[in-house]
């Protein structure tokens, strides 16, 4: 991985980056934060976060019933899901003179609003108006056999049964530099596809699984080596390392997993540089 200069070994800007993240990781605890803009999941017509389970279940965005979908004079789109939200309370009940309490539980489905045409979001926009990076942009149209790039507002993501990466725009980051650093995080899962480095983990892991885990540290590792080749990665470095802490929790806080997905990482990195 790294160079001589000299007769005296330099390191890679790959072995500088990961170390940096190690020593990061061996300060403590950093918070993660979502870079770009998106509202939690809320009720379209109230405009009022969901609670408990809800939250959980429901991608930030806006959802309404089909009935408060229509009489709103919209209807949803041709194809569109809709998600569960649950619904929880006591009800009091008079039995043999007393008052007893019995849990009640029901749901009822909900679309999001960006599936939906005739209605607009209630949600004030904030936009933020940046200028590219050349560098990052080049890394970007240089990949080879690139999947398809999409944008769309709440989440980021790489679908490999289609091959396509979904982002939210440019002007939804308030830091271009962690626009980068998500779609390159996107760009590294997609090295994973089989007609590319068919790494595991890509398709078909399941979400809690440890081979899944193992590829978001792949996948944030790859950004931020990423971002390094940009000359950005001082900007993204801590969120990235506050994602990667939260995976390594569900590895058990292994750091030899550090060591393996940088190795992987590489490999991605190289293979959208066009350096394999």
């Amino acid at each position: 991985m790294g160079g001589i200069k000299g007769g005296i070994a330099v390191a890679s800007v790959y072995e500088i980056i990961t170390e940096q993240i190690i020593k990061k990781l061996e300060q403590g605890e950093i918070p993660w934060k979502r870079p770009w803009n998106s509202c939690p999941a809320v009720n379209w017509v109230t405009q009022k976060p969901y609670r408990g389970i809800n939250a959980l279940l429901l991608d930030p965005g806006e959802y309404a019933t089909w009935n408060q979908i229509k009489e709103a004079g919209g209807h949803v789109k041709k194809g569109a899901k809709s998600q569960i939200v649950t619904f929880f309370k006591l009800l009091e009940v008079k039995k043999d003179g007393e008052i007893e309490e019995i849990p009640f539980l029901r749901y009822y489905r909900v679309f999001n609003i960006m599936d939906c045409e005739g209605i607009e979001s209630k949600q004030k926009e904030v936009l933020f108006d940046h200028d590219p990076i050349e560098k990052a942009e080049k890394i970007i149209e240089g990949y080879p056999d690139a999947p398809e790039i999409t944008f769309a507002p709440g989440r980021a993501f790489y679908r490999p049964s289609d091959d396509i990466i979904s982002i939210p725009e440019k002007s939804d980051f308030e830091q271009v530099e962690e626009y980068y650093c998500t779609l390159f995080h996107e760009m590294i899962h997609s090295t994973g596809h089989n007609k590319r480095l068919a790494r595991l983990g890509v398709d078909g892991a399941n979400f809690d699984s440890e081979q899944y885990s193992k590829e978001e540290l792949v996948a944030e590792i790859g950004a931020a080596m990423l971002c390094g080749n940009a000359g950005i990665e001082q900007v993204t470095l801590d969120n990235s390392t506050a994602y990667i802490q939260s995976w390594l929790k569900a590895l058990r806080n292994d750091k030899r997993m550090i060591v393996y997905a940088a190795g992987q990482a590489q490999k991605a990195v190289d293979y959208i540089m066009g350096q394999v």
